[in-house]
């Protein structure tokens, strides 16, 4: 049985059904910039770790160095994306998705610099080498489809990995990451463009 879609806000650009975490590293779009990608990262803090706060923390820059040693490298970065996709299926919204999410670094698609200017960054919660939960697919196909509902031109050929974007600097979401079941479903559920 196929799970209700998910609805965004367009008045606040929030998903309704995220819990809803504001980070602070985000800022306007360029005027006139058009949303049409969707860029699949991956996650886990520490490193190949679940669970815990430590994305958020991360996202809101709040990050204790002396929790971890990996937190000491990572706790003045300033980044975010605007949702994340934990193991059990929870979603959290850190940035509206009319607004720019520091996600994506020095990035390029399809000729067209900086990605953050018109992409949403969704975060899976996981590493290149660990199969993702398939909660966290069902949540994924889910966000795209109500991202192309409010944003019609992402299409299921503008949902590319961080590795597309970035190539040879970024490898999530990695190889553990099902593309073709994803696309699959994408193609099978509702009109996503």
């Amino acid at each position: 049985m196929a799970a209700d879609p998910l609805t965004i806000d367009t008045q606040c650009g929030r998903l309704v059904d995220a819990r809803w975490v504001a980070s602070p590293n985000c800022d306007d779009r360029p005027l006139g910039c058009e949303i049409d990608l969707v860029i699949i990262h991956g996650i886990s803090l520490p490193p190949g770790e679940f669970g815990g706060p430590w994305i958020e923390a991360l996202f809101t820059n709040t990050l204790n160095p002396d929790i971890h040693p990996y937190f000491a490298e990572v706790h003045t970065l300033r980044v975010s994306a605007h949702l994340l996709i934990r193991r059990d299926g929870e979603l959290v919204q850190f940035v509206p998705f009319h607004r720019r999410a520091w996600h994506a670094g020095a990035s390029r698609y399809l000729q067209r610099a900086n990605c953050n200017d018109y992409a949403i960054g969704i975060e899976l919660e996981g590493t290149d080498d660990t199969p993702y939960a398939e909660v966290q697919y069902r949540q994924l196909e889910r966000a795209v489809r109500a991202l192309s509902v409010s944003y019609p031109r992402i299409t299921a050929e503008r949902v590319v990995g961080h590795c597309d974007v970035a190539p040879g600097r970024k490898s999530d979401p990695g190889p553990a990451f099902d593309w073709p079941r994803l696309y699959a479903a994408l193609d099978q559920g509702p009109s996503v463009g």
